[in-house]
């Protein structure tokens, strides 16, 4: 059986069709570009920051997202992200972690504005964004996971819906044994359709 040359030459070229050209590009995107050009991309966040005393303790941050009931609109999680900083640790263990919490109730919220991510765009999200320093209560647990002291993201591209009548939930946490300073920082990008 001969070997054929799978490879073109400056004699004998391949056929090919060229689809992918800048004047017409075939690249896929996410959902959240389309999204971000209609101006239904938002994003909100919240940080807690503290410095701990000797006997150190914990910090908390929790961004709840609600796509208030009768809304015509459905909210889908495109990222979360966020982290937790810490500096003058006096030889303090740490441990952190991210919860993402169904339908949660929030502990004295503080209501944060959202973002259209598209800045040319005058659209507002019809989602109610709010805070909280303490972890919500109720609800139904869909994640938990340990984190490390950093950055954290995590890209959703739609996986959590959130539809009308729901909440999405989400608590970063981080703790020191011994003093020193801490920062949780929790943020939240979705669109609406």
């Amino acid at each position: 059986m001969p070997n054929y040359n799978i490879f073109g030459n400056a004699d004998k070229p391949l056929s090919q069709l060229q689809l992918n050209t800048y004047q017409s590009p075939s690249a896929s995107a996410p959902a959240e570009a389309s999204a971000s050009q209609a101006g239904r991309l938002f994003a909100a966040g919240a940080t807690n920051s503290a410095s701990l005393g000797l006997l150190g303790g914990s910090i908390i941050i929790t961004v709840q997202l609600t796509n208030p009931a009768g809304s015509e609109r459905t909210a889908y999680i495109s990222r979360i992200s966020g982290g937790i900083n810490i500096s003058l640790n006096l030889l303090s263990s740490f441990s952190g972690s991210m919860s993402i919490v169904r339908n949660g109730t929030l502990t004295t919220p503080t209501t944060l504005t959202s973002a259209n991510l598209n800045f040319s765009s005058s659209t507002t999200s019809l989602m109610a964004v709010r805070s909280s320093t303490s972890v919500s209560t109720g609800g139904t647990s869909v994640l938990t996971m340990p984190l490390a002291a950093g950055p954290l993201e995590f890209n959703e591209f739609g996986d959590f819906i959130i539809p009308s009548g729901q909440s999405f939930t989400l608590t970063i946490s981080g703790a020191l044994t011994v003093a020193g300073v801490i920062a949780n920082t929790a943020n939240i990008v979705w669109w609406e359709v």
